[in-house]
């Protein structure tokens, strides 16, 4: 994970965010899941890229029962993107980075 990716988890999700202004971009995968693993990089990479104004992290559904039930994940990857606590898009797979970025931006405005 690059320094600027969050690691959320059952524990902490409600505080950083469900509780957070502006937007989070949750990752929900699992280290068993290939294009889980593809994706990886960009997510990092849009962590750096929106350091400061969007939360960007990953969960691991293995060791998060709680929030990927909550959320109804049942394929990986899937990225939620919220603001203000509320979920505002969802991408099943592996979307392209114009796309994510311009939800990103979506979320600062």
């Amino acid at each position: 994970m690059g320094q600027h990716t969050i690691d959320f988890t059952d524990d902490n999700f409600d505080n950083e965010v469900l509780g957070s202004a502006g937007g989070v971009l949750v990752d929900f995968w699992a280290p068993w899941c290939g294009p889980c693993r593809q994706i990886a990089p960009l997510i990092d990479q849009l962590a750096e890229q929106y350091s400061g104004t969007v939360k960007v992290g990953k969960l691991n559904i293995d060791d998060n029962p709680n929030v990927t039930g909550q959320y109804g994940i049942q394929s990986i990857p899937t990225l939620l993107l919220f603001k203000n606590g509320e979920v505002v898009e969802r991408f099943v797979g592996m979307p392209p980075k114009a796309k994510l970025e311009s939800a990103l931006e979506s979320t600062v405005a």
